[in-house]
């Protein structure tokens, strides 16, 4: 992996102040990697990458600065880290590099400053497939890094975030470079840092009947706006409740589809429990009845396999999910089980949230229904969790792993 402190050479940037990174010929990693014939044994095997699996995001770059500790400092500590790692970041960029190692042509709009973190997240991102083209460079400033605290014992991670300065703002794209980010997009994915940018592209993309994937990570600048816009949205454990101020998590994810009639399903990532999903049907339920959906969790609860190690899947049929004091809706609720990791494999949790999104971008452009995109995301996120830092662990399209959830 790249470290940032020794970038190799690259071309002096422009005078300009402010201007898009054009590198159009960049060497995909992962056909690089499909040169070996092994990765091209099991490639073989696999069904075609998406053909139209082109996926423009907009978002969050970054440097992690990673250091592993046994244990978290308390105040006014002295300890020293037990690894450090140094590699590129932000959720954007984190999500776009797992679909590009799936096998999606990923682009991404964002920006950085013309400095040597700057410069090694453009490299890091190219060498694996993510089309670079439409970042903006800022001649002044500093590109955005975060501090990361992966303490061992616990196994939680604790991050401390500077923003890039300047920040991006819409008269940094034009709009000639918007609508060529665009062209033949099969989804756009949001990840809310970049509100002001988001927003003007996300408008666009919608008028353009281009799929929108909002990642809801918590309140933020702008993110109303876009939920209106979003197709589909992944959410942290505590953004539904947060967001809908309801009580609990499948009534909270109730309440987002009937606030937001563009939806068409939302999915909540609860870390080691999985996740759940609600998906919108495209027609009413045929039946009359109606189905609490505190009940019917606790019904696919009992239908699950405890004894199941790899993550799997179950789901209701489509029924009317009702949610007390918040209303009813015709969908279905699916319920997916994470990897069961064992403790010596578990080393950072970093990112983890972003590989899940990266596999169901993935998972959408190839068509797959809910019981087979759940277990590849959660699959693709269990593997992103056994190595330090949200990309070192990205498995690729041809990684063993993964081929009983893609095939």
């Amino acid at each position: 992996m790249l470290c940032f402190t020794h970038v190799p050479h690259l071309p002096l940037f422009s005078s300009s102040s402010i201007y898009l990174h054009s590198s159009r010929q960049f060497t995909s990693f992962r056909t690089r990697m499909s040169s070996s014939s092994a990765s091209s044994a099991i490639d073989s095997a696999l069904p075609p990458s998406p053909d139209s699996g082109i996926v423009l995001g907009c978002g969050g770059v970054a440097v992690d600065f990673l250091a592993t500790v046994d244990s978290y400092p308390k105040p006014d500590d002295k300890i020293r880290s037990t690894s450090l790692k140094v590699q590129g970041g932000g959720n954007a960029g984190n999500a776009l590099t797992c679909a590009a190692r799936l096998g999606l042509n990923a682009r991404l709009i964002s920006k950085v400053a013309n400095d040597s973190q700057g410069k090694g997240i453009l490299e890091e991102l190219e060498s694996d497939g993510v089309d670079t083209s439409f970042l903006v460079v800022s001649k002044e400033g500093n590109t955005p890094f975060t501090y990361i605290i992966v303490d061992k014992q616990t196994k939680t991670r604790t991050c401390i975030h500077t923003p890039g300065d300047p920040p991006m703002v819409p008269t940094d794209l034009s709009e000639s470079s918007m609508l060529s980010a665009l062209d033949r997009a099969s989804i756009a994915y949001f990840d809310v840092r970049l509100h002001e940018t988001a927003l003007v592209i996300a408008n666009e993309a919608s008028r353009k009947k281009i799929p929108i994937l909002v990642d809801a990570e918590k309140k933020r600048d702008g993110l109303d706006d876009l939920l209106q816009l979003a197709d589909y949205v992944v959410c942290t454990a505590k953004f539904p409740q947060a967001w809908t101020e309801v009580s609990s998590t499948p009534a909270a994810l109730v309440s987002m589809l009937l606030r937001l009639p563009k939806l068409k399903f939302v999915i909540v990532t609860l870390g080691e429990e999985g996740c759940l999903m609600i998906q919108r049907a495209s027609q009413e339920a045929s039946d009359s009845e109606e189905t609490d959906i505190e009940s019917l969790l606790e019904t696919l609860k009992h239908r699950e396999d405890s004894t199941a190690t790899s993550p799997t899947c179950v789901s209701s049929e489509t029924t009317k999910l009702k949610a007390d004091g918040i209303g009813t809706l015709s969908g279905r609720l699916f319920l997916g089980t994470a990897e069961k990791i064992p403790p010596q494999e578990l080393v950072d949790t970093t990112g983890a949230g972003d590989a899940f999104i990266g596999a169901v971008l993935y998972a959408i452009c190839a068509g797959m229904p809910p019981e087979k995109m759940l277990p590849l995301a959660a699959q693709v996120a269990a593997c992103k969790c056994r190595a330090l830092g949200a990309r070192t662990g990205l498995p690729q399209r041809t990684d063993p792993r993964l081929v009983p959830f893609l095939v």
